[in-house]
Formats: structure tokens, C-alpha cells, sequence
């Protein structure tokens, strides 16, 4: 039951960009919201990880590799702020869509498939929710960009040094980005 808790608890993100979306805040205010929520999220993960924070939220909703290093939320925050920091909503919010919706039902997808490398069939149906979430933002090149790039980053594990690179930070980052370059660099392409 933990599985689909996270899966729900991710996908409730959704409603942070949807404060923009709704106009409820401003891209600005967006942004300010989204660093003191990141704040928050590294103070409790340095009160959990160096002085024993123990709450049950905790054991039910981080995965066992997260016990030792920064939980899979505070990374979740990081890559929405860094996304709603360096770029413009139009940019950001695809990013951010991508890891609020298109993450959790890829997890959903390949439940139980703890490959360190996604099934194709996972991958072409994250690779089309994307390219949906991002196409009422951008055109469809750089939407087509930015959901491999969310694919490829949710698609894959690496670890280095020890330490498992969770999507939650490199699905926006490398969406958002590749959309940016779609966006700066398609018509060169093209033409």
C-alpha cells in the first residue's frame, strides 16, 4: 500500500504548478513559495539524517535506498524550484508536469519491474502522457523534445558513487531544458 501512497502523495504535487495555472499566484510568487517549501524540505532531511527525525511519514513513504541520503520529497522540491527559478512558466510548467503526472503513472506502469532501465512499453506510454502535458504549452518540437528528455531521465537509474540519481530531480531538469532548446533552437533546425 506505501507504493501507491507515494504514487498519490506524487501526483498531489500537481496542484503546485496548478496554483500558477489557476492564477491563483503569480510565477514570481510561485517561485518564492517553492524555496521556502524547499527550505523546509532540507532542514527536515538534515534533522532526519544527521540527528534522528523518526517520523512514521517517513517509513511509509521513502523507499529503502532514500535512508541514508537526501529522501526522494526534498529532491521532488529541489527540481520544481530549480525549474521555476531559470525558466519561463511556459517552459517550467511542462517540466513540472511531467514529474507530478507523467512520473507517478509510469511508477503505476512498471510496478513491481525493478530494472535499473524501464520496459519499452513503459517508456513509450511515459513518452506520450509528456508529450501531452507539454503540448498545450509549447509547440510540438520542443514538446517532443522535452518529453524524451523526461522519458530518458524517469527511463533510467544510474547510480553514482553509490547514491541512486532519483527522477524526481532530473525529470523537470532535463525536460525544461530540452524544451528551452527546442524552443531557442528548433527554427535553426528546421530550416
Amino acid at each position: 500500500m506505501s507504493e501507491l501512497q507515494r504514487r498519490l502523495v506524487h501526483a498531489a504535487g500537481t496542484g503546485i504548478p496548478g496554483l500558477y495555472l489557476l492564477d491563483v499566484l503569480s510565477w514570481r510568487e510561485l517561485g518564492l513559495f517553492l524555496v521556502v517549501a524547499t527550505g523546509v524540505a532540507l532542514v527536515l532531511e538534515t534533522v532526519r539524517l544527521f540527528v534522528g527525525l523518526d517520523w512514521m511519514v517517513y517509513e511509509r513513504l521513502t523507499r529503502e535506498y532514500e535512508q541514508e541520503y537526501l529522501a526522494g520529497y526534498a529532491l521532488y522540491f529541489l527540481g520544481m524550484t530549480a525549474v521555476a527559478l531559470a525558466f519561463a512558466p511556459r517552459v517550467a510548467v511542462p517540466g513540472m508536469l511531467m514529474l507530478t503526472v507523467a512520473d507517478p503513472a509510469s511508477g503505476l506502469l512498471g510496478e513491481g519491474d525493478f530494472r535499473r532501465i524501464k520496459r519499452l512499453p513503459v517508456l513509450l506510454a511515459t513518452f506520450g502522457l509528456c508529450l501531452v502535458l507539454a503540448v498545450p504549452f509549447v509547440p510540438l518540437l520542443p514538446a517532443t523534445l522535452g518529453a524524451l528528455a523526461a522519458t530518458a531521465a524517469d527511463g533510467a537509474k544510474p547510480v553514482v558513487g553509490g547514491y541512486v540519481i532519483d527522477d524526481n530531480l532530473t525529470i523537470p531538469l532535463a525536460a525544461a531544458a530540452a524544451i528551452r532548446l527546442g524552443l531557442g533552437y528548433a527554427p535553426e533546425l528546421l530550416g
